[in-house]
C-alpha cells in the first residue's frame, strides 16, 4: 500500500511475472488448467473473436467499464477460463495472493430469434466450415451482430459475479473474462454456439436440404437431350430385328442338307485301338528308383520345465507422470519438425485426441521457454 491510503504502483512486468508463478502453481496441483494467454497486443484474430470483442463496446453499459479488463488479459491474469453450456467460470489473479472467481450465466437465445436467424440463413450457408470460419455473406454477418434479433447476448442477457472486494458492478475481473471470451472463440468457434445453447447443424442442415429439393424440381422436368420412344433403324438407316425368326424346314429338305456318315467296317476300329495301346506302353516312362527312407534321429532329451518366477509387482504411473510422458512426446514433435505446427497437426502426431490437453500441454511449454507462439493455434520450438 503506497501512501495516503492509494494502490501501490506495480509494473507491467512485475504484474506478468506474479501472474506467470501463480499458474505453474495451479498447474502443479490441476494441470487440466486453461489459461488464455495473449501473444501480442491483439486480443482476437478470428471474426467470432472479434463479432464478440465488438459485441461488449456496442452497449453503452458496457463501453465505459469492460475496457480495463484488455490489460489484465494482455498480462496473463485470467489463469484459467472455462465455457461451458449458459456458464463461464474462470481464475483471475489480481492485487492479492490468491486469484479471485469470476462466475458468468448468459441466457439462452430465444426460439423466435434463433429461427428468424434460420430463416435468414436460408441457402446461404453450404457447409459447416465456412460458418467456422467466417467465410458467410456480410448481409449474415450483419444478422448475427444485430442488437434486436442477433446471435450475441445484450448486458440484460449477462449477468457475473466476482470474488473481489471491488465495490463496482462490474470489476476489471469480469471485464478481463469477457473479452477472454473472445479469445477463446478464436480457437474453436463451436464453444459460442455451445454457450447460447444452439445446435449450429440447423444451419447447415436447412441449406442443404434446400439444394436438395432443387436439384429434385430439376429432375423432374423433361429436357431435349433425352430421346423418345423412337425407331432406331429409322435414325441409322439399317434393318434391326426385334426378336429371332424361326424357319420351319420340311424332312425330306432336312435328310438332303444333314447327310447320313458312312460307317467304318469294325475291323479297323479294333487295330487302330490295339495299335494306341501299344504305343502307349512304349512310351511310358520307367518308374523312378526310390530313394532309402532316412535313418531317423532320436528324439533329443526333453529338460525339466524351469519354475515360472512370479511376475513383479508394477507399479501404478501417477497421473502427473503420464502427463509429463505427454509433454515429452509434444516437445520432440516440435524438435523434429523445422516448420511451425498447428494443433490439428499435432493431434496426428501424438495421438492424443482431446484438444484441451494439447492446449494445455503447449501452454505449460510455452511457459517453460521450450516452444513459442507464432499465429493463434499455430506454434514452433524456440531456437
Amino acid at each position: 500500500m503506497g501512501y495516503y491510503h492509494f494502490p501501490k504502483y506495480v509494473s507491467v512486468a512485475e504484474k506478468k511475472e506474479k501472474a506467470a508463478k501463480k499458474l505453474q502453481k495451479l498447474q502443479k496441483k490441476d494441470p487440466t488448467i486453461q489459461p488464455v494467454i495473449i501473444q501480442g497486443n491483439t486480443l482476437a484474430y478470428t471474426w467470432w473473436g472479434k463479432a464478440w470483442n465488438a459485441n461488449l463496446t456496442k452497449y453503452a453499459d458496457y463501453s465505459n467499464r469492460v475496457g480495463r479488463g484488455r490489460s489484465y488479459l494482455r498480462h496473463g491474469a485470467v489463469l484459467d477460463l472455462r465455457i461451458d453450456a449458459g456458464t463461464v467460470h474462470a481464475l483471475v489473479q489480481g492485487s492479492g495472493s490468491s486469484p479471485y472467481k469470476v462466475n458468468i450465466s448468459i441466457k439462452k437465445l430465444s426460439q423466435t430469434t434463433w429461427q428468424h436467424i434460420r430463416k435468414t440463413c436460408e441457402g446461404k450457408i453450404d457447409s459447416l466450415q465456412e460458418l467456422l470460419q467466417g467465410k458467410f455473406p456480410k448481409a449474415l454477418a450483419d444478422t448475427f451482430t444485430s442488437k434486436e434479433q442477433g446471435l450475441f447476448p445484450s448486458p440484460q442477457e449477462i449477468e457475473f459475479s466476482c470474488s473481489c472486494p471491488d465495490w463496482a458492478s462490474m470489476c476489471k475481473h469480469v471485464a478481463a473474462v469477457l473479452f477472454g471470451i473472445g479469445t477463446r472463440l478464436d480457437d474453436d468457434p463451436m464453444l459460442f454456439f455451445k454457450l447460447r445453447g444452439l445446435d449450429v447443424n440447423d444451419l447447415v442442415a436447412q441449406a442443404v436440404k434446400e439444394n436438395t429439393n432443387k436439384l429434385l424440381e430439376k429432375a423432374k422436368k423433361k429436357t431435349t437431350r433425352v430421346m423418345d420412344n423412337i425407331d432406331i433403324s429409322d435414325v441409322f438407316g439399317i434393318d434391326m430385328e426385334s426378336e429371332p425368326v424361326s424357319v420351319k424346314v420340311p424332312k425330306a429338305e432336312k435328310k438332303k442338307l444333314n447327310p447320313v456318315k458312312q460307317k467304318k467296317p469294325k475291323a479297323t476300329i479294333k487295330v487302330k485301338k490295339q495299335v494306341k495301346k501299344s504305343l502307349k506302353k512304349m512310351l511310358k516312362k520307367p518308374a523312378p528308383i526310390k530313394k532309402p527312407a532316412p535313418i531317423k534321429k532320436p528324439a533329443p532329451i526333453k529338460k525339466p520345465a524351469l519354475v515360472k518366477k512370479p511376475p513383479k509387482i508394477t507399479k501404478q504411473l501417477n497421473p502427473a507422470s503420464s502427463k509429463k510422458n505427454e509433454i515429452d512426446i509434444i516437445l520432440k514433435v516440435f524438435q523434429r519438425s523445422r516448420k511451425s505446427i498447428d494443433i490439428q497437426t499435432l493431434q496426428k502426431k501424438t495421438g492424443i485426441e482431446e484438444k484441451q490437453r494439447l492446449y494445455n500441454a503447449v501452454y505449460r511449454l510455452i511457459d517453460e521457454g521450450e516452444i513459442q507462439r507464432v499465429d493463434r493455434g499455430v506454434y514452433k520450438i524456440r531456437r
